[in-house]
């Protein structure tokens, strides 16, 4: 069975770019966006990669660490890296896994457990290989996704997502569709009606089952 939301990431050694890293201490106490591609030097994920460094300021303001993922090798990283900062504009920073082994890729479900890598592999022998999981710094699960190839995978809805996971844990709210930051939030179903009056002082009844509030001041 493959990880899901709430479970445990595993703990893994992975080698990278920029040295060695094991998983966990890794993360430590900070939030991560671990993101995987089938193959350097290939389009999409040249656009994405640069999307992804384009954002380091964002990542940085919200306390998360990136992490990419492919199936390359350390070398072809370095080299590819010069092509992401000249077609995106911008550095990236963040290391990139080297799982010429698919430990990584099997660990977190995204290949078949019996899959391998033929000599000379090409993108469509990784074709799920094109996960994103956001990490909290219990090391948990709190939302992934998957794309196909062809899709190129929107990072401001990434960044927004993470947004709201993060709001959620710190004021223990939900968010309606759509949410963006300083927008309306929902009071949970676990919260009743009194406790709501009082820890939400003039909350929005759209619904019995649907309260919504001002976002709690931290």
């Amino acid at each position: 069975m493959g990880l899901r939301i709430n479970d445990t990431v595993p703990d893994l050694t992975i080698e990278t770019d920029q040295g060695t890293i094991r998983l966990h201490d890794w993360i430590g106490d900070s939030w991560a966006v671990i993101f995987s591609h089938p193959k350097d030097f290939t389009p999409v994920c040249t656009t994405e990669f640069g999307a992804v460094a384009r954002l380091r300021e964002e990542w940085e303001k919200r306390g998360v660490k990136v992490l990419g993922i492919s199936v390359d090798g350390v070398e072809d990283h370095l080299r590819w890296k010069a092509d992401i900062e000249a077609a995106g504009g911008a550095h990236p920073g963040f290391p990139i896994a080297a799982d010429k082994d698919l430990t990584v890729s099997k660990a977190f479900d995204m290949l078949p457990a019996e899959a391998w890598l033929p000599d000379n592999p090409t993108p469509n022998d990784t074709a799920t290989v094109r996960s994103v999981f956001i990490i909290g710094p219990d090391k948990k699960i709190k939302l992934s996704m998957t794309y196909p190839m062809n899709v190129g995978r929107n990072f401001a809805e990434i960044l927004r997502a993470l947004d709201a996971l993060q709001t959620a844990a710190r004021a223990g709210v939900a968010t309606p569709a759509d949410w963006n930051q300083g927008e309306d939030v929902i009071i949970p179903l676990s919260v009743p009606d009194e406790e709501a009056a009082k820890k939400y002082p003039g909350y929005q009844a759209v619904l019995p089952y649907l309260r919504k509030t001002k976002l709690p001041a931290a």
